[in-house]
């Protein structure tokens, strides 16, 4: 029985930090840009700096 109060206490604790890491990233602006990471897919890269050397020459 002591085996259930501990593990019902150290899961209360875990999920207490998780909600304060949450928190933590709310405040820290983690979930500001709601719509760049549904399109970022679609925007083209860049060419490397090797390729555009030879383009060059």
């Amino acid at each position: 029985m002591n085996i259930l109060y501990f593990l019902i206490g150290t899961s209360v604790i875990m999920a207490l930090l998780f909600l304060a890491a949450f928190f933590w990233a709310l405040k820290n602006g983690q979930h500001d840009d709601m719509y760049t990471p549904a399109v970022r897919m679609l925007f083209d890269d860049d060419k490397p700096e090797e390729e555009k050397a030879e383009v060059k020459e």
